[in-house]
């Protein structure tokens, strides 16, 4: 059992010795925002406002928690660092390392210029920056001024150009050409519901960051470390059977699908680096971790989901797979006698523009899920977290990591935008990548 497993099951027996004693009313004691907390939705805010699409979004983070991860631990070394190596000054501020790092990482890798899709537009940088600044801007303020205050500042601006520096020629903005297929099996633009749902500008989208696969990971050894086998053949019963499951049950106005199965779909529609980073706040605010500790599970959750992008993009643009809609409107095609065609047929929810296998949605959530699991040293950390956007405002209650990633993957089936191998493999992918990431990176160093 892990110290803070240890810890989460002493602080259970003691409330409970005292509630078999004693009545006791319980009334919420609104905890105080730390700044890795703070910082970190600063982030997944900053993200958004500057336009970033998923896959952008993940790397961003990842950037931004190995800074603040780095900042904290080179004012106390308790972990190895990522990225900077340098020690401060013994009076240095944790707030005002945690802030420097996080907004100098935050700006510096938004206000890069790309003209691929996903990166946003230059205007929208530029809001997330003057948002970005203004947070800044305020912290600082609240910490006086002083020799702890600058030498605070001066090692989180090191540790954000540390990583900065390291990410700097990752590849991540490299165009890479590609054409969509046009035999059966092969991915091609995809057509969303009537009407959007979520709203969107437009559907038959071209193909989103096929180059994303060669982006230098972060934690992996090669994007291809945990390639898994491939989707099914379209003439197997494997194929059918995932075929005739998501026709079923992903249909817009599928008979199958549950109300409950319904909301579970859009609720898991937000982009995983945002849902998923809420999840650790909340496990880490539940279980009293420190600064230090939620700052080491942050990064490690991000620096895990970054390389599941990476690894699932490889993995998609190698197998190149079609989606459940183009499938079934194309069914009399595949060879399969057990797949009947419906060329009218819609998902419940928008189809993004990447192939189907593997399920990156599913790859993060196991990602994200593995990293959790070994930190708190126990699967069973019971959480609830509300939705973001698209669809913001959904509560859903969870007595498990597993259980959580396991319900992201199965929303994509409900949705109607994934076959179930693609997420049943997706899932495996991302633990492989992050058991990997907290097995290597970011241990605890022995004093």
């Amino acid at each position: 059992m892990s110290h803070i497993a240890r810890r989460h099951y002493l602080r259970t027996a003691v409330i409970l010795a005292v509630l078999l004693v004693l009545p006791i009313a319980i009334t919420p004691v609104l905890a105080v925002q730390d700044s890795v907390t703070r910082w970190n939705i600063l982030a997944v805010a900053g993200t958004i406002t500057a336009g970033e699409g998923a896959v952008p979004q993940s790397r961003t983070l990842a950037v931004v928690q190995v800074a603040v991860h780095d900042a904290l631990n080179a004012i106390d070394r308790r972990y190895q660092p990522y990225a900077y190596t340098g020690i401060a000054e013994d009076d240095a501020s944790p707030d005002a390392a945690v802030a420097t790092a996080a907004h100098d990482a935050l700006v510096g890798i938004i206000s890069v210029g790309a003209s691929l899709p996903g990166f946003g537009s230059p205007a929208q940088q530029a809001n997330a920056v003057a948002a970005a600044d203004a947070a800044y801007a305020a912290d600082l303020a609240a910490i006086p001024d002083g020799l702890p205050k600058t030498h605070g500042i001066a090692v989180g601006q090191a540790a954000a150009s540390a990583i900065l520096a390291l990410r700097s020629s990752d590849h991540a903005t490299v165009f890479v050409p590609y054409t969509p297929g046009t035999l059966p099996g092969q991915w091609r633009p995809t057509p969303n519901p009537v009407p959007f749902d979520p709203p969107a500008a437009a559907d038959h989208l071209p193909a989103a960051l096929p180059g994303w696969g060669l982006v230098t990971p972060f934690v992996l050894r090669t994007s291809e470390q945990f390639l898994p086998d491939g989707p099914p053949a379209l003439t197997s019963e494997a194929y059918a059977n995932d075929y005739n499951e998501v026709k079923a049950i992903g249909s817009k106005l599928s008979g199958l699908r549950t109300a409950d199965q319904t909301m579970l779909a859009r609720f898991w529609y937000e982009p995983s680096a945002s849902m998923w980073s809420r999840i650790a706040r909340v496990t880490a605010e539940a279980n009293g971790l420190d600064s230090w500790e939620r700052a080491r599970l942050l990064a490690l959750v991000n620096l895990a989901m970054a390389d599941g992008f990476i690894a699932g993009f490889e993995t998609k643009y190698l197998y190149n797979f079609w989606r459940p809609i183009t499938a079934i409107r194309a069914g009399d095609t595949d060879g399969n006698d057990a797949t009947v065609a419906d060329p009218a047929w819609e998902s419940l929810l928008n189809t993004p523009m990447i192939p189907d296998y593997t399920s990156t949605h599913s790859v993060l959530g196991g990602a994200a899920a593995a990293v959790l699991q070994e930190f708190f040293g126990t699967d069973y950390v019971s959480f609830s977290v509300t939705s973001g956007a698209p669809f913001a405002g959904l509560t859903r209650s969870f007595f498990s990591f597993s259980e959580a990633a396991q319900e992201n993957a199965d929303s994509r089936v409900y949705a109607g935008i994934h076959f179930r191998t693609a997420c049943r493999d997706g899932v495996r992918q991302g633990r492989h990548i992050g058991q990997f990431a907290i097995q290597h990176y970011l241990l605890p160093v022995k004093h």
